[in-house]
């Protein structure tokens, strides 16, 4: 059956009162033949996102509206391969105990896409085979900072990585230790790794039928736009840094597939 991910406006709940919905919705699945595998819940946000398995959107939300009354304001199709790799499950997780019965994440997640600048120049002049070599330190050395700011990688790009975090701080400070890492790499090299980042951040479902599109849209178009050894980031994600990083506004760029020029923000790495 397909998969689907729906948005819900839930200003004004607890996480006890959507964890009692999910219950509900759990108990009367069977009699659609609706499989609800899991939730996220943003208190925060007053938002929540349900991942269910269903012949079609129509039965998923007959349930809900016969279950509780909360039918879902967005609904999408999804891979679930996808949903796993930006929001790291796709089943409810095994409470230890009570107390964290329905302690469920936010869907909200932060962005980040590298790029090698120059690749295709690279490859020309060092030959394929070297330039793989090249590539593979990159994804190490990207790999690396991913593993220790529990970043997930979603997919490779064949010149660069995207990966998604659950936190903004983690995604910002694991962009200033990839090129931290790069700086350390190219001292010790003779052929040099130039690297661009580009951070955004936002919910699953906004504007578009696509999981985490306009998110990943801006991402992307950030790292296109970013110099060589730069990360630029969006103002949801400069909104969402501490003091300790040093952000630079560099005023509005035209950003392809959005419709006005987007504020972009630098930060300072080294």
């Amino acid at each position: 059956m397909p998969i689907f991910l729906d948005r819900h406006d839930l200003r004004g709940l607890t996480a006890a009162d959507i964890a009692e919905a999910h219950r509900k919705d759990l108990e009367l699945q069977p009699r659609y033949g609706v499989r609800f595998q899991t939730y996220w819940f943003d208190e925060a946000r007053g938002t929540g996102f349900c991942l269910i398995d269903a012949p079609d959107i129509e039965t998923a939300m007959k349930v809900h509206a016969e279950a509780h009354g909360n039918v879902a304001v967005d609904v999408i199709a999804v891979d679930l391969s996808a949903v796993e790799a930006f929001l790291g499950r796709v089943t409810d997780p095994s409470p230890a105990s009570p107390a964290t019965s329905t302690a469920h994440d936010a869907a909200f997640r932060a962005v980040m896409f590298t790029d090698i600048v120059g690749s295709t120049a690279m490859t020309t002049r060092l030959g394929n085979a070297r330039a793989v070599e090249m590539v593979r330190a990159h994804d190490a050395l990207v790999r690396r900072a991913l593993q220790e700011r529990a970043g997930r990688e979603v997919k490779h790009t064949g010149d660069g990585i995207m990966a998604a975090f659950g936190d903004v701080v983690a995604a910002a400070d694991c962009a200033c230790g990839i090129l931290g890492a790069f700086e350390a790499f190219n001292l010790a090299s003779t052929e040099k790794l130039r690297l661009r980042i580009g951070l955004d951040a936002g919910e699953p479902i906004t504007d578009s039928n696509d999981l985490f599109g306009t998110t990943v849209n801006l991402a992307a178009r950030l790292c296109q736009s970013a110099d060589p050894d730069s990360i630029l980031v969006s103002q949801t994600v400069r909104d969402m840094l501490p003091n300790r990083f040093g952000v630079s506004e560099l005023g509005s760029r035209p950003m392809k597939g959005f419709p006005v020029p987007v504020v972009v923000y630098s930060i300072a790495w080294q």
